[in-house]
């Protein structure tokens, strides 16, 4: 079977707004930059190109053709486009690679939230004849998940106040938010924006955006000393109907994970979880072992990049590989209203 390895991770930093246009350029070419300078390579290296963003945040169609300016013209580009976050475009990757096509790829994803008011664009993308009209935006319908599980006895509010603060504290340099004055019981006095969930229980609105590039076999060994091997990437889905799934719970995240690891998460030791409110992250770590590293990034909840947060998750876990911090790393990518659609990968060094 084709080895594949995540080889570079560059990221533009998570800020509340950008000043350049929606298309990302801006955003993307240090990042670029950063990967060619790192791996000693050039965009004539670069065997496949697949990105990850949305035409709705944009606010206008096909606004990934814009982005690829970033690239450049020549020499020409096979290049690809997946209208979700950039995770799947490295899971498109990934198979690319495994045909033997190619041996390496560049997978990037970027996202202008402040181009729009996020919460009524992400409403866009529920139920169209029974849920959409009724316009119930993404704060509204995670209070809900939140009251769900902290009337099932799941979680609380404390919980909930703690996984902030823990986030915060993890915060990486290219955070838009960091840790602060945070504690607990200040956290539990603030004012509700969506009952049960105050303003640390949900990710800010974020412009950013994120490459990676894959490689395969000995490609991938010339191009970085300790590369993360990817021992297995699975994504499955819940059902769209969100009143026909019990949303305390995301079975295709915990099933993915399965299948991921190859049915062993014991020896997961770093998790980077794409939770955009502090109860997510608790509904998808409770399967992972107690004494697992959890977003030890800070996670979505320090800047959420929309269309680059999971894409992100896969790269500073990759980045816990290649400065031998950790064996076996797990990165959760999601998509869809209250964790419907979830991508896991799981990687290691060797």
């Amino acid at each position: 079977m084709t080895e594949i390895a995540v080889v570079g991770f560059a990221q533009a930093p998570n800020v509340a707004e950008t000043a350049g246009t929606t298309n990302g350029v801006e955003m993307l070419v240090p990042c670029f930059r950063q990967l060619y300078a790192e791996l000693g390579i050039g965009k004539s290296d670069i065997g496949f190109w697949c990105s990850g963003s949305s035409d709705y945040l944009a606010g206008r169609a096909f606004s990934f053709i814009s982005a690829i300016d970033a690239i450049g013209a020549v020499p020409p580009i096979n290049e690809s486009h997946v209208e979700m976050d950039a995770a799947w475009a490295l899971y498109e990757a990934w198979i690319k690679l495994m045909t033997g096509e190619v041996d390496t790829a560049l997978v990037y994803g970027f996202g202008k939230s402040s181009a729009g008011v996020l919460p009524k664009i992400l409403a866009m993308q529920l139920d169209p004849y029974l849920v959409g009209p009724l316009w119930p935006d993404s704060l509204s319908l995670a209070g809900i998940q939140a009251r769900l599980g902290i009337d099932a006895g799941k979680w609380d509010e404390r919980a909930m106040a703690e996984v902030a603060v823990r986030n915060r504290a993890h915060a990486h340099p290219l955070a838009q938010l960091s840790a602060g004055e945070l504690d607990v019981e200040s956290l539990l006095q603030s004012e509700y924006i969506a009952d049960p969930l105050r303003a640390h229980d949900c990710a800010p609105v974020t412009d950013g955006a994120s490459a990676i590039v894959l490689a395969s076999g000995d490609r991938a060994r010339s191009l970085r000393e300790n590369p993360a091997w990817i021992a297995g990437i699975e994504h499955l889905v819940d059902s769209p109907n969100i009143g026909a799934r019990d949303l305390t719970t995301a079975p295709s995240a915990y099933n993915a994970a399965l299948k991921a690891s190859g049915g062993d998460l014991s020896s997961i030791t770093a998790a980077e979880l794409h939770a955009p409110f502090t109860h997510q992250e608790l509904i998808l770590s409770e399967w992972l072992p107690r004494d697992v590293a959890l977003n030890p990034s800070g996670g979505t909840l320090v800047g959420n990049a929309m269309f680059s947060a999971g894409l992100e998750r896969i790269g500073h876990a990759a980045n816990r590989i290649f400065d031998g911090t950790d064996d076996r790393v797990l990165a959760h990518a999601t998509s869809g209203p209250l964790l419907q659609q979830n991508l896991v990968a799981v990687m290691e060094g060797r």
